[in-house]
């Protein structure tokens, strides 16, 4: 006789009003250093929850934000740490994507966890690699 598996706890999915937290506390930081940036929020399912275009950055930035978004979610990893994984002799070189966007492998995405199940994804696009990826970290912070 099998012990039946307790069910899976349940993870409150990433709401809008988390999406517009992730947006504001993003743009802020970037503000703060004298950055313009756009800012995407994904939810578990690839969904649209959140968008921030700033025409102040570089005219591709709001598309940018949102392929670094959907890399973070598919991957659920970090994109800064997927650039070494996508040279010619990595393990991501030849990974399919089920998305209808390509990937994006240049820091500014993360995933959303919550409870340690993946709800989501904040992409930031507009400011040099490594500036995105702190703005996006910085808004992490401010939803844990």
């Amino acid at each position: 006789m099998t012990t039946p598996s307790p069910a899976p706890t349940a993870v409150a999915p990433l709401t809008t009003g988390d999406a517009e937290l992730l947006v504001a506390v993003a743009t802020s930081a970037a503000e703060a250093a004298g950055a313009a940036v756009s800012v995407t929020v994904l939810d578990a399912g690839g969904h649209l929850l959140a968008f921030r275009r700033d025409d102040r950055a570089v005219l591709i930035s709001g598309e940018t934000s949102t392929r670094k978004a959907y890399t973070a979610l598919q991957l659920d990893a970090p994109t800064a740490d997927l650039v070494d994984a996508v040279r010619p002799d990595g393990p991501f070189h030849t990974l399919p994507t089920a998305l209808d966007r390509p990937l994006l492998f240049i820091p500014g995405g993360l995933p959303v966890h919550r409870d340690g199940r993946l709800v989501g994804a904040v992409g930031v696009g507009g400011g040099a690699p490594a500036q995105d990826h702190a703005f996006a970290a910085a808004a992490l912070e401010a939803l844990a």
